[in-house]
């Protein structure tokens, strides 16, 4: 009767094991041809696994990069234009809007190659190429050996092949681990630093909707912006000059306009961030109850003051517009996480998998000696792991993350006090103050001393009240005291005394900045609050972390060959990781709840539905109204509307943002943006019924470009199929 028991739990856990969902998985594409192409061509791929991933010839992989690190981008001209989402380029947008040039209200367009815009610091990563380094990098570690030295080796074994990957080629290797540490990955990239702004819509298309309609369909957004790759006139990366000229990739993508209908394959093909689908209960546990909802209280309460200072001034919205969208991108996807975790039971479910895993274990002797202590170290770990978490966040959320942006600023004059102090090279001192200069100017024109003041008060008093005050930094406290916990009692003062909350003060201090004056920054109210944060966290909650996760990569490392001896006949696909993944499915609508189904389409016609130039989210451009009410829609129409976005059941995540969404041929259709609210939960479980990735509709974007913008030129060096 047991064996019977323990082969119906197997059964029942191969049937609805998310890893064996075909539209389910983020796949390494060089491993594409071994695990995923036959089901992809099932679907209706057309093409070949070399023609996504090779290292002998041109191929898709050739088009993607790695936009600035966090998006994705790929290249649709022979010239190097690149097309990602506006709010991949938001940062540079801003950085270039001033009240009498505003880009982002305004939208911009180089009508010239003079007219595109450098942005210094922006990259591109290329993949070159990436191999299975498993064996080297393990070389040396085996089961007895302890586990920090098991890291040593592999941290040392990964350098060593990394730094012989680059040797003489001028490119950036790193080595990745994959299934939880049970292999490991090179990747082989080529960085281009001349990157120019090409073009991007008004907020009010580029962001339409705003964080009202964020993470939710039906959308409407014309999430877009584009760029040019420049390079050395051996084609080569090279810093920013004049001299430079556009990039000739290797590969570029046909822009298709024939649309999309219910059913069609489509394939991301991006930079996918983080997620964590074989994790135990106790980490699902941690996020959704003990993490996410005082993660989500904070920065509620910073969102709200960040809104009502910019609803009271222009100018307050440029400075803070990119701050607040970066802190409600996340904030609105732990809520939609939370309500999703809760709505699929994902907690009771892992918990009845490791029951069954379990009875697995302990059904042979050898799997439990091997396996049997996993899921109580699980449960060891976490109990610490989930409060050295919460406290780390919380903390950086107060101090740091947009909390209070003057003590955050603080940070940056630490290296310039210590060569001050240590008597540095002159050259030096003065080097590093032309540097923090420049960082200043930067700074200073994105911040608004009052809005700061007020997140100081309501960060401060939520950090003192919903957080024990054993993990409280021990300058708040002493601050704590001296007020009572009334930080509105002194927060004027504090702004009075401190140098980094005034520019021409700032600057005044850095330039005079000696031996002599040290003593005052010492005594600075805010720089104090800055260091006793970096030094409480430094000292007393990162080397638990470290401890605890390196613990945790032990079990996880040991949990994932469980997982993967106990469903031998299932094929796993690993955790993003940051690195160039394919996710493959069909265009497809869901039931959003009982009785109310999405269409996989929306149109034109709905953003004129929407608009309402009362809501700052839904203001619609006049130009764009004219070109509705007269059909001036071109050639980008189905069914004599415009399209606006679509959706399908791709496996995505943070960092899919810009990835080009290709159909069975291989052509770019669409620019993958978001996830629908119902399924936002896929980081950690994902829903067939619910998961769908948010697309841009390419032919949106043409028509912005050409109708809306009058920059038809730049569809002349798209390879454009009709």
């Amino acid at each position: 009767m047991k064996n019977k028991l323990l082969i119906i739990s197997v059964i029942i856990t191969l049937i609805f094991s998310p890893s064996i969902r075909a539209d389910e998985g983020m796949w390494i594409p060089v491993l594409i041809e071994k695990y995923s192409i036959k089901l992809m061509q099932e679907k209706g791929f057309k093409l070949s696994a070399e023609d996504i991933y090779s290292v002998n010839k041109a191929c898709m992989k050739d088009a993607i990069v790695h936009f600035g690190g966090g998006c994705t981008g790929e290249l649709i001209s022979p010239d190097g234009l690149l097309i990602t989402n506006h709010h991949c380029g938001y940062g540079q947008i801003q950085r270039h809007s001033s009240l009498e040039r505003d880009y982002l209200t305004n939208g911009f367009w180089a009508m010239s190659a003079e007219e595109e815009l450098p942005n210094p610091g922006l990259t591109v990563t290329f993949l070159k190429r990436m191999e299975d380094v498993t064996e080297k990098v393990l070389k040396g570690t085996n089961a007895e050996i302890d586990i920090s030295e098991r890291e040593r080796i592999i941290e040392s074994n990964s350098a060593s092949i990394a730094k012989e990957a680059v040797s003489g080629n001028g490119y950036m290797a790193f080595v990745r681990q994959f299934y939880m540490g049970k292999q490991y990955f090179l990747f082989v990239n080529e960085i281009y630093r001349d990157v120019r702004l090409v073009g991007a819509p008004p907020s009010a298309i580029g962001k339409f909707g705003g964080e009202t309609d964020n993470w939710v369909w039906p959308r409407h957004t014309g999430d877009f912006s584009l760029f040019r790759v420049y390079a050395g006139k051996d084609n080569k990366p090279a810093e920013y000059s004049e001299d430079n000229v556009p990039y000739k990739p290797a590969y570029f993508f046909p822009v298709s306009l024939k649309g999309v209908n219910e059913g069609d394959f489509t394939m991301v093909f991006g930079y996918p961030g983080t997620t964590s689908q074989y994790v135990p209960s106790y980490h699902i546990d941690m996020v959704k109850n003990f993490v996410n909802p005082r993660m989500i209280e904070i920065r509620t309460s910073k969102i709200e003051i960040m809104e009502e200072a910019m609803n009271s001034d222009p100018l307050i919205r440029l400075q803070y517009s990119a701050k607040k969208s970066g802190l409600a991108n996340a904030w609105k996807k732990w809520i939609g996480e939370s309500q999703g975790l809760e709505r699929m039971s994902t907690i009771e479910n892992k918990r009845s998998y490791e029951e069954n895993l379990t009875r697995w274990i302990n059904a042979e002797k050898v799997r439990s000696e091997k396996f049997g202590n996993i899921l109580p170290g699980y449960k060891n770990v976490y109990e610490e792991l989930k409060v050295y978490n919460l406290v780390n966040n919380y903390t950086n959320e107060v101090f740091f993350n947009y909390g209070v942006e003057a003590i955050g600023f603080a940070r940056s004059i630490k290296t310039l006090g210590e060569l001050v102090r240590s008597k540095a090279d002159a050259d030096k001192i003065t080097m590093e103050k032309v540097n923090l200069q420049a960082v200043a100017s930067g700074f200073y024109r994105n911040y608004n001393k009052e809005t700061d003041k007020k997140l100081f008060v309501a960060v401060m008093t939520l950090y003192n009240t919903k957080i024990e005050e054993k993990w409280h930094v021990p300058e708040f406290v002493r601050l704590k005291n001296s007020c009572k916990g009334n930080f509105a009692a002194i927060v004027d003062d504090i702004y009075r005394k401190t140098i980094f909350a005034d520019e021409d003060k700032f600057k005044a201090f850095v330039s005079a900045l000696n031996n002599g004056t040290l003593a005052k920054l010492a005594k600075d109210p805010i720089y104090i609050l800055a260091t006793g944060a970096s030094d409480f966290l430094a000292e007393n909650v990162r080397p638990e972390l470290t401890r605890l996760n390196t613990e945790l990569q032990r079990l996880n490392t040991d949990y994932m060959t469980a997982q993967i001896e106990y469903a031998s006949d299932k094929v796993f696909y690993p955790d993003a990781n940051s690195t160039l993944r394919v996710a493959y499915g069909n265009v497809k609508g869901y039931f959003s709840k009982d009785a109310v189904y999405y269409m996989h389409y929306t149109t034109l016609k709905g953003v004129m539905e929407k608009a309402n130039p009362e809501i700052y989210d839904y203001d619609v451009p006049e130009r764009l109204k004219v070109l509705y009410r007269s059909k001036d829609f071109g050639r980008y129409t189905q069914n004599g509307e415009v399209p606006v976005c679509f959706i399908a059941t791709n496996h995505t995540t943070g960092g899919n943002s810009g990835s080009p969404v290709i159909n069975a041929e291989g052509h770019l259709i669409g620019i993958n943006f978001d996830r629908a609210w119902e399924g936002v939960a896929s980081d950690l479980v994902y829903n067939p019924d619910q998961s769908r990735n948010i697309s841009l509709d390419i032919r949106y974007a043409l028509f912005i470009i050409d109708k809306f913008a009058g920059a038809g030129y730049l569809l002349n060096e798209m390879k454009i199929i009709e």
